[in-house]
């Protein structure tokens, strides 16, 4: 079984990012054999590093031009109309984000490897990858993840359709994972120059799509399950986050080695947030799905996979931008924008 053009395309496109050797890792952004400069742990005004890297992200999604509908100038964008671009330049693709904090010592992450595979990284093995020299133990790492909403603008685009995907929820999945790409970066750069060292894992170039027996396609790591277990949202049936903002949001993580509390889980049951598994009701995703890939059995993955390959193909058809965007399970739900139960 292969994975689908799309996701190669994906991390084509990743890999596009990972450019120099220091300078990447520095940047959180490549997992080479690096060694860092010694540089003292210090944030602005002696802040709590957890306090001050939470903010950082906040200031960074509400102030930064990246964060909007417009194309982005890479190697995946193709030229648009000026005009209409400073349309949706002027469009927001996130709202304020929430961010939490997990253990890299949380044994959550080995149950992951257990049940997803033994590819799966834990927050120690991905930092190990990215310094090889710098000494760590799992109690000293910490994982960053954050819950980046969409905007109502985006939100509401797609709410609207049925069949085929709007153009404002292809340019945020597009062009704002292009922002959420660069916030990663920010995010793993500002922690290392401030003493602690930072990667973001779905950036290094070890990261990959992988075969898994029990969940068909997985990754060597998840964001979604970093925000997991960062106390930030449980599984819907259509197997999106459902977080105190909805689910209809990208995710970011970073692992660093430096303090932090962790983010209290405020729940036991991965699914606690879904209508469907917490009272047996709704099932609001199951009629949303074009390609009929959430059933009352869950989610399939491969025919989701089909269906994704179906917008790629409309969004360069009739929008000329390449790339997906599918997400109609993660609108016109009870759970698009909160917690339903």
């Amino acid at each position: 079984m292969e994975v689908v053009h799309f996701m190669k395309e994906e991390l084509d496109r990743r890999n596009f990012l990972k450019t120099s050797v220091c300078g990447a890792a520095i940047a959180g952004i490549a997992g080479v054999a690096c060694k860092l400069p010694q540089v003292f742990a210090q944030t602005p005004n002696n802040a709590p590093p957890s306090e001050w890297i939470a903010n950082a992200i906040r200031e960074y999604v509400t102030t930064s031009p990246g964060n909007s509908l417009k194309r982005r100038g890479d190697a995946n964008t193709n030229k648009g109309d000026e005009n209409d671009e400073k349309k949706w330049a002027a469009e927001k693709a996130w709202d304020e984000p929430l961010v939490g904090f997990a253990s890299g010592a949380d044994p959550i992450f080995n149950q992951y490897k257990e049940k997803v595979g033994e590819f799966h990284w834990t927050p120690l093995e991905i930092f190990k990858i990215a310094f090889p020299d710098t000494p760590a133990k799992p109690e000293e790492l910490t994982v960053v993840a954050y819950i980046l909403p969409a905007s109502e603008m985006v939100r509401s685009s797609l709410r609207k359709e049925t069949e085929n995907p709007a153009e404002a929820w292809v340019r945020a999945r597009i062009f704002g994972e292009l922002f959420n790409e660069d916030l990663r970066s920010h995010t793993a750069e500002l922690l290392t120059k401030a003493g602690y060292p930072a990667v973001a894992p779905v950036l290094v170039k070890e990261y990959r799509m992988m075969q898994s027996k029990e969940y068909v396609l997985a990754s060597t790591w998840s964001e979604r399950h970093a925000a997991y277990a960062a106390g930030l949202g449980t599984f819907g049936l259509c197997d999106a986050l459902i977080t105190p903002k909805g689910k209809a949001m990208r995710v970011g993580a970073v692992v660093a080695k430096m303090p932090a509390t962790a983010t209290p889980r405020p729940y036991t049951d991965h699914h606690a947030y879904c209508l469907h598994y917490a009272k047996g009701a709704c099932g609001a995703c199951i009629a949303r799905c074009a390609g009929k890939a959430v059933t009352a059995a869950g989610h399939d993955k491969m025919a989701c996979n089909k269906q994704l390959a179906v917008t790629t193909k409309y969004a360069k058809e009739v929008y000329n931008i390449d790339g997906y965007g599918c997400g109609f399970c993660q609108t016109g739900t009870p759970c698009e924008s909160r917690i339903p139960v």
